[in-house]
């Protein structure tokens, strides 16, 4: 996870105004010891540079990656998210394998309660959209911490990883992350990608305990767990189109 950028990282308007647009920026982060560029959904492009790096590295780096920014960007442009004001009656989640119902009552006190096996109900006034939607985000983050952690765990014993600590986040950015201690983060929208797709990011997360970096060190050990990781990490690129907008309004 990356630090508060209230104390400890600095946003910055990208340096070279020839090579920018209004959806780039360039952060200043005291963790970072090299250059990386992410793209997030919607085409936004964030490079991030360790304290002191001089504009020229940055604009040298950004122009040697240009291509695949673009082509990212391209991407993930079709992401865009957009609100929906209405709330969903069914939630599928396809790592599962289930599909929920779900019924809105009103009554004075608010949550949520699964009632048996595919339907969920969400209690408070049906009007206050906002309020719903915080209660379905519970009921998805609990879901995914009862499934998800057991599903990570035995493969790590499967496959011989050691898993610190394990915590389920609502990320707008990241699928997964795994920090230096061994502990793994999983976004609770992997619940609406296939089981594939899940099982071969948590592997991804699985090799970075061993290697903390994307080196062609790291990709030769994921691919000797996952031989078609390129075709599922394309897939899970492109899950992002799968989440509802519900998980985020």
């Amino acid at each position: 996870m990356s630090a508060s950028p209230a104390r400890h990282d600095l946003q910055l308007p990208l340096l070279d105004p020839s090579i920018a647009t209004p959806e780039w920026s360039v952060r200043v982060s005291a963790r970072s010891r090299r250059l990386t560029v992410r793209v997030y959904p919607g085409g936004r492009v964030e490079v991030t540079v360790p304290r002191g790096t001089r504009a020229e590295a940055v604009e040298r780096f950004v122009a040697e990656h240009r291509r695949w920014i673009d082509a990212r960007v391209k991407e993930l442009r079709a992401f865009k998210r957009t609100r929906e004001p209405t709330l969903p009656e069914e939630v599928r989640l396809p790592a599962l394998g289930q599909s929920w119902g779900v019924r809105y009552v009103n009554r004075p006190r608010p949550g949520w309660r699964v009632v048996n096996d595919g339907l969920l109900e969400v209690y408070g006034n049906p009007d206050n959209l906002p309020r719903a939607r915080t209660h379905l985000r519970a009921w998805l983050t609990q879901t995914a911490r009862e499934a998800l952690e057991p599903k990570l765990r035995a493969l790590a014993a499967e496959r011989g990883f050691e898993v610190g600590g394990v915590q389920m986040r609502r990320q707008h950015t990241r699928w997964g992350s795994c920090s230096r201690s061994g502990s793994i983060s999983l976004n609770v929208c992997l619940l609406f990608q296939t089981g594939a797709v899940v099982r071969y990011l948590m592997l991804h997360e699985l090799c970075h305990t061993h290697e903390m970096n994307h080196s062609g060190r790291f990709w030769r050990l994921v691919e000797s767990h996952e031989p078609a990781w390129r075709e599922l990490d394309a897939e899970l690129t492109r899950g992002w189109q799968h989440v509802p907008d519900w998980v985020y309004a």
